[in-house]
């Protein structure tokens, strides 16, 4: 691996570059590990960030928190019978125990995928 230079005054200054493929997409839970690794687990930030591993890495997060959220959330529902009957006949109930149950959920992949 050959490194080139760029002099600048009186000093010569590395030309480093990152891959361009390392920037991935992450939504809100990747970027929830993102603060918790770098927080919390500075040695395994600082290795995937060296490394080229973190974007992917938290992509991947962000992704199975979705996946988990879309399984869980109906079949929370469906176990509470939170059902399209009760949202006809009651609407804010509906809306109180559907938020309920995605909070819940979404404690649930907080304390399993993201702070793990």
């Amino acid at each position: 691996m050959e490194l080139t230079y760029t002099k600048v005054g009186d000093y010569y200054i590395p030309d480093l570059t990152l891959d361009n493929d390392t920037e991935c997409e992450i939504g809100v839970y990747g970027r929830m590990r993102e603060r918790f690794l770098e927080e919390h687990h500075h040695g395994t930030y600082t290795s995937l960030l060296l490394t080229g591993k973190l974007w992917k890495h938290l992509a991947e997060i962000d992704a199975a928190c979705h996946e988990r959220m879309d399984f869980l959330i109906p079949a929370m529902a469906k176990q509470e019978g939170v059902t399209e009957a009760l949202k006809a006949s009651s609407q804010m109930e509906w809306v109180g125990r559907m938020n309920n149950i995605r909070n819940r959920a979404e404690e649930i992949i907080l304390h399993e995928l993201v702070y793990a």
